[in-house]
């Protein structure tokens, strides 16, 4: 990572992007990721600056943030359930196209891929 890279992208902490996405209530107002790394280091941001915000925008979720956000509205703060339930179907299907895509490629189930305790039927 160079010099300027490290510059930009120490530039997005948990607080920054808190604070850009204070004004970013509801899916009407989402911004995608490149937008919102362009807010937090302007114009330079690059692909570096969005793994960044990607990392740090897990870190708030994983602190039960109520961070938002799909492909198609981008990043924002939720404004009530329903658009919360919305991120967390989203998020659910992406892990488990994921899941289902190891299971295939180690030829076994799905509850088998993580040694699911099976009973007698």
């Amino acid at each position: 990572m160079n010099q300027q890279t490290f510059r930009f992208t120490a530039d997005i902490s948990k607080a920054s992007v808190l604070g850009a996405l204070a004004a970013h209530i509801g899916q009407t107002n989402g911004l995608h990721a490149r937008q919102l790394a362009q807010k937090l280091v302007g114009a330079e941001a690059g692909a570096a600056a969005e793994r960044k915000l990607r990392s740090v925008i897990t870190e708030l979720r994983l602190e039960g943030l109520h961070i938002c956000g799909t492909p198609e509205a981008g990043y924002y703060l939720a404004e009530n359930a329903a658009e919360l339930n919305h991120t967390c179907s989203f998020l659910y299907d992406r892990a488990m196209a994921s899941l289902q895509q190891i299971a295939r490629m180690k030829q076994v189930s799905l509850p088998d891929l993580r040694g699911q305790l099976h009973l007698p039927t």
